[in-house]
């Protein structure tokens, strides 16, 4: 008898929509979504509560024991042998490259099935609709719109030199083991926990901004979905607990009701032309 199949998604809301997916086709598979995110924080490790505090300490993102506890559940469906296992990602998002990847290294030597998005171009939401574009996300599939074709049938075994490719890609990225992992180009690179600092402060000015306007134009088209506003929210809490900022309340996590803006001394510094004043 044939195992049932199990579609790995390394996104809650890629989850959402392929089951919706599934669902619309008539099929019975299983789907399972990480909540835990490996763009962030120490991967060079395997306990998740220690991985929490360090995200809590250096990041200043809270609540992540509890995404870790949520993610357990989805490793003990992920890695297990009882079904057919196939695993959804694109290289072209931070967040699903970076979570296939420890999927991966998790897995160890063992062949896998995969849909690999990367190049392929399918419709997609947007603002202005439904639109056919290089897939950077599973969520952002639109599978009722796909005709002639059926996605399902995508799934391959992954090659064994891209697997070991994939694996030393992410040994190096482990003994880096750094604060953040961004997309450059076509490819994931180690980033120091500052690497978004200069662009926020030359967002502030000597007036008070909502926080929410210094995160928006603080971040480059090219990282769109590779860091979230929260986390930029947090490193301006970190700017104002390093002077380089002052706010208005207490976090500016709350972003659309706090302000910020750039303390006298940075504010000098900058008119002195001194550079970056990080």
């Amino acid at each position: 008898m044939a195992k049932a199949t199990l579609h790995v998604s390394f996104t809650p809301r890629g989850a959402e929509n392929l089951r919706d997916a599934l669902r619309n086709a008539g099929r019975d598979d299983r789907v399972v979504g990480l909540t835990d995110d490996f763009r962030f924080g120490p991967i060079n490790g395997d306990d998740p509560l220690r991985r929490a505090t360090r995200i809590r300490d250096e990041l200043g993102l809270t609540g992540w024991g509890d995404v870790a506890a949520e993610s357990e559940w989805f490793w003990q469906q992920a890695l297990s042998d009882d079904h057919r296992t196939v695993a959804w990602f694109s290289r072209r998002s931070a967040r699903n490259y970076t979570g296939f990847l420890e999927w991966l290294w998790r897995r160890g030597d063992a062949p896998c099935e995969i849909v690999d998005l990367t190049d392929r171009r399918l419709p997609q939401f947007s603002e202005h609709g439904s639109i056919v574009a290089p897939v950077a996300e599973l969520a952002r599939i639109a599978f009722e719109e796909i005709h002639d074709f059926d996605p399902f049938a995508w799934a391959e075994m992954l090659p064994s030199t891209a697997h070991r490719n994939y694996q030393v890609l992410w040994q190096r990225l482990r003994e880096e083991n750094a604060a953040l992992r961004l997309l450059k180009g076509d490819a994931l690179e180690s980033s120091p926990i500052s690497v978004f600092d200069p662009a926020l402060l030359s967002q502030a000015s000597e007036t008070w901004r909502k926080v929410a306007m210094v995160v928006s134009m603080s971040r480059p088209p090219q990282a769109e979905g590779d860091v979230t506003d929260l986390f930029l929210a947090a490193r301006i809490d970190a700017l104002v607990a390093s002077g380089h900022l002052e706010r208005q309340g207490r976090s500016a996590v709350d972003m659309r009701r706090r302000e910020v803006r750039l303390s006298q001394e940075t504010a000098s510094q900058a008119v002195r032309g001194s550079g970056n004043p990080t």
